[in-house]
């Protein structure tokens, strides 16, 4: 799986606005067979960003969403703005 095809896109929804402000963590929609490890080299490939930890759940519409949270150095505030979300 590329990195592309992994990850679909982020979302900016107000809960995770909060995460981003209060986790340094954002939200996004990944392909539902990508696993957490995939989901983490795709974040960092696409974004050049040090990547934490990665929860992940499927919505029960069937749509997988992953919380990415991202080390200290790497600001999600930052990675939002270059992504357009802010």
């Amino acid at each position: 799986m590329g990195s592309m095809n992994v990850i679909k896109h982020p979302l900016s929804t107000e809960k995770s606005i909060r995460m981003m402000e209060n986790n340094n963590t954002l939200l996004f929609v990944v392909e539902i067979k990508a696993n957490k490890e995939q989901i983490k080299k795709a974040i960092e490939q696409a974004l050049q960003a040090k990547v934490e930890r990665v929860n992940t759940f499927v919505t029960p519409r069937g749509e997988k969403r992953a919380y990415v949270k991202f080390s200290r150095e790497t600001p999600a505030l930052d990675i939002a703005t270059k992504l357009g979300l802010m």
